[in-house]
């Protein structure tokens, strides 16, 4: 069925279902929609081609998927979960036409992150230099810190890792205050869940990054290199992690509580990490791509 054939049965669905909850005649309704009533009557006794049939299970799986998720997904994400779903190659732009036909969209919301300039005690060079490809996990991890507001203007942060070769979130931590303690936990947790490994681990210019005391805490079982100043898209994945956990988790709905926003955050990143699937992991979520590398 053409896109506009669909279009025109969304006109007859309407005539059926207001001809049998109204009471309404087909004749008035049909002048109404300014269709013939013998096109109606042959829609009505028409026998649905596959493409039709299939249009209608894909929709009515789209739909429930979308509800499911609260309605962040656009057609990306819908497309590739409903591959994995019925185990077909559906086109992008088939679900995209279908999204419309049904009035909906993706829910989320872009915001840009300010960035604050800081007085680096040390610093290192841009060692990753933009080169966000590890062909092995725990070869190069980015990290930064991200504001969140909830209650009456209280601030919570949250500092994560993100490891380049599978886009897992290997460790965070969401706390009252953006301090040393924060980042240096999440950097903590992330080399215990990986004992052996001496990442490369890229980060912005913060103080908790250029102080002395994590240069000495972590010194050997980490290699540092820092975005150059201004250049937030030095550290692009992280930025990306951030937008995409705020629009799709965050912005959809004010915390009272700090307990209330973590728990939201707590779902939404085992939700990334678990289920949320990525093209560039050739259709996978994070950990199902970790784990086929491991």
């Amino acid at each position: 069925m053409t896109l506009s054939g669909t279009r025109q049965e969304n006109v007859y669905l309407a005539i059926q279902a207001v001809q049998k909850e109204e009471r309404v005649s087909v004749k008035l309704l049909c002048q109404i929609a300014g269709i013939p009533r013998s096109s109606y009557y042959k829609w009505l006794n028409r026998k649905p081609s596959s493409r039709e049939q299939e249009n209608h299970r894909l929709t009515h799986a789209m739909i429930s998927l979308y509800k499911k998720v609260d309605g962040i997904f656009g057609y990306r994400q819908l497309t590739l979960h409903l591959r994995q779903q019925t185990e077909q190659q559906i086109n992008h732009k088939r679900i995209y036409r279908l999204m419309k036909l049904k009035g909906i969209q993706s829910v989320i919301r872009r915001k840009r992150k300010k960035y604050v300039r800081s007085t680096p005690q040390q610093v290192t060079e841009n060692l990753l230099n933009r080169e966000f490809y590890a062909k092995a996990p725990n070869e190069k991890w980015v990290t930064d810190v991200t504001e969140f507001k909830y209650g009456n203007g209280q601030k919570a942060y949250l500092s994560a890792i993100l490891d380049l070769h599978d886009n897992t979130i290997v460790s965070y931590v969401l706390g009252h205050s953006n301090n040393n303690r924060l980042v240096f936990q999440t950097v903590k947790s992330a080399l215990q869940a990986a004992p052996n490994s001496t990442p490369m681990l890229h980060s912005d210019r913060g103080f908790q990054y250029t102080s002395v005391k994590f240069k000495k805490m972590f010194y050997g079982k980490i290699t540092q290199s820092m975005s150059r100043v201004g250049r937030c898209i030095d550290n692009g994945p992280m930025e990306s992690f951030w937008g995409t956990l705020k629009c799709e988790k965050y912005y959809l709905r004010k915390y009272k509580s700090f307990e209330q926003l973590k728990k939201d955050i707590d779902a939404y990143i085992y939700f990334y990490n678990h289920e949320r699937l990525q093209a560039k992991l050739n259709g996978l979520s994070p950990m199902e791509f970790r784990t086929k590398a491991a």
